[in-house]
């Protein structure tokens, strides 16, 4: 997840004409006019680019490192880091680099590629990102299926490799990747933040180099990482993969309630927020004036199940529960309008999406709800929970969603906050957390099979709820090896088509970049991947 990649503050409503990174070459020279500018993040889970998936990392990623491609206004990929990216099968990829230095002024070589990936892909490692390198060949020698035959990067099974058969360093300037199966659409894969370099001396101590970590981005860090506090950053004068910043430094500050940032936004007092709070969603366009903005985004907010969970492994439970949620009442009393509802499970940002594939599941219809809940033998003790992360201003709409609940299935629902994100993150993915809990998902690339592999295949990096299909795992794989996008598509349908029966989580919402600025700055634009445009920002 860029977020998360899983997102802690509701990661993602019209298209935006802007994506990732640093866009064209008229500005590359002109370099910073001064100053510099604040705005909030939530706390980082990791500052490693293989274990980065959620939104407070990528951000702050995103100004450290330049990608191997960006993407354009139409989502096309085009090259960044790489000179360029070639392959006369869609199997074998050859990836050579432009000149670059790490911010230390070392080279940037193929090796570090080469040494980054194969740290992520070490399933010992346990590297959040794990998931993304599966497509290349070694991979299933370093992440061995485990004795009870499950799959996956934190299993206690001896790999047999430490290094992927698939990935060399030619040269100084070439990478090549060999993928176990053709994948038409690798290209736009490489964008993602877990295909970032790192130096060989961060492989060696690691744990050092996430709290100062050396990139080849924009900018470069400024002191060492201040838990809870905020993350530094300067421009790197010596920056020559795109747009140098117009700014002299950046200063990500970390906050665990939205409407505190909001109110040191109102005071001047820090520079942007990258998400509006619903709770002053109706009065911020009138304090906020101009500087109160919104944009396309990419973000799609769910509730999940823990399917392993006996209390909610019957579908028709998980199916119930969504029946009973009012969604456009919740969009149209708490967001204000400022999101649309979800009745899918891929977002319309991406080519492949159709309306209402969730079907009867995702139609509020009480009385029907009420009758499949019942005939599904109830649940367990005529009580659930919705968890959620404090630090990403989702009380409201959690409370809202339990009083649908209360009212329209007479279930006892409670509200259950932790504290941080990564920590709800960890609880879950430890299977530590007992109830329904919400989650976001930022597109890492655009593409429908980046709404499908993560979040629902078997092996899926941000699958925190347990879900398994064999041909929902099937399909996904088949999608990739088609030889035309428009093969691809079809079988990601038939994909998304079980996802509606089985319905492991319920879609709520397709999110809009909601968010705004002081006076002291201008140029503010937000991504696709609800990411501010760190190089563009200005001084006012």
């Amino acid at each position: 997840m860029r977020g998360s990649k899983m997102v802690g503050c509701a990661i993602v409503v019209a298209l935006a004409a802007t994506a990732c990174g640093g866009g064209g070459s008229d500005d590359k020279d002109k370099g910073s006019s001064g100053g510099g500018f604040s705005m909030n993040i939530a706390e980082p889970k990791r500052l490693v680019p293989q274990s980065t998936t959620e939104s407070g990392g990528s951000q702050v990623l995103s100004g450290l490192f330049t990608p191997l491609v960006d993407f354009d206004a139409k989502n096309q990929p085009v090259l960044a880091a790489a000179e360029s990216i070639e392959s006369p099968d869609n199997k074998v990829w050859t990836i050579k680099l432009k000149d670059a230095t790490w911010h230390d002024g070392k080279p940037v070589t193929a090796k570090d590629y080469v040494g980054a990936w194969n740290w992520g892909a070490y399933g010992p490692n346990a590297a959040d990102g794990n998931y993304f390198f599966d497509t290349i060949q070694g991979y299933d020698e370093m992440n061995p299926v485990d004795p009870d035959g499950e799959e996956g990067p934190k299993k206690a099974a001896e790999p047999k490799a430490k290094e992927l058969s698939g990935l060399k360093a030619l040269d100084d300037k070439t990478i090549e990747v060999t993928l176990k199966a053709p994948f038409a659409g690798y290209k736009s894969v490489l964008g993602y933040t877990v295909f970032y370099p790192m130096p060989e001396a961060a492989l060696a101590d690691l744990k050092a180099y996430e709290e100062a970590p050396i990139g080849q981005g924009p900018f470069q860090m400024d002191g060492k990482w201040n838990h809870d506090k905020f993350v530094k950053v300067k421009a790197y004068k010596d920056y020559k993969l795109g747009d140098k910043p117009k700014v002299d430094s950046v200063e990500f500050r970390i906050f665990q309630d939205q409407n505190t940032a909001y109110n040191d936004l109102l005071a001047n007092n820090l520079d942007i927020v990258d998400q509006i709070p619903t709770e002053v969603m109706g009065t911020a366009p009138g304090e906020l004036g101009d500087r109160f903005q919104t944009s396309t985004a990419s973000t799609f907010q769910f509730v999940a199940f823990p399917t392993y969970d006996k209390k909610y492994s019957d579908a028709r439970v998980r199916k119930a529960i969504s029946m009973a949620i009012d969604r456009d009442e919740i969009i149209k009393v708490v967001f204000q309008d400022s999101q649309s509802s979800a009745r899918s499970f891929v977002s319309p940002v991406v080519g492949g999406y159709r309306e209402d594939t969730c079907g009867e599941a995702c139609k509020f219809d009480p009385a029907a709800a009420k009758k499949l809940l019942a005939e599904a033998g109830g649940i367990d003790g005529n009580k659930i929970n919705i968890g959620h992360n404090a630090d990403g201003g989702h009380e409201q709409w959690v409370n809202a969603t339990c009083d649908q609940l209360k009212k329209n299935l007479g279930l006892k629902c409670v509200s259950q906050a932790v504290p941080k994100f990564a920590e709800l993150l960890t609880q879950v993915e430890n299977k530590k957390f007992s109830g329904m809990f919400r989650m976001g998902w930022i597109m890492d690339y655009p593409s429908m099979e980046n709404y499908l592999g993560p979040l629902y295949s078997s092996k899926g990096s941000s699958n925190y709820y347990g879900y398994s299909n064999k041909d929902f795992d099937r399909l996904v794989q088949e999608g990739r090896e088609a030889k035309t996008e428009a093969e691809a598509i079809k079988k990601w349908q038939e994909a998304e088509d079980i996802l509606a029966k089985d319905m492991p989580v319920i879609p709520l919402r397709f999110g809009k970049n909601v968010f705004g600025h002081s006076t002291n700055v201008k140029n503010v634009e937000m991504n696709l991947f609800n990411q501010v445009e760190l190089t563009k920002v200005e001084k006012s």
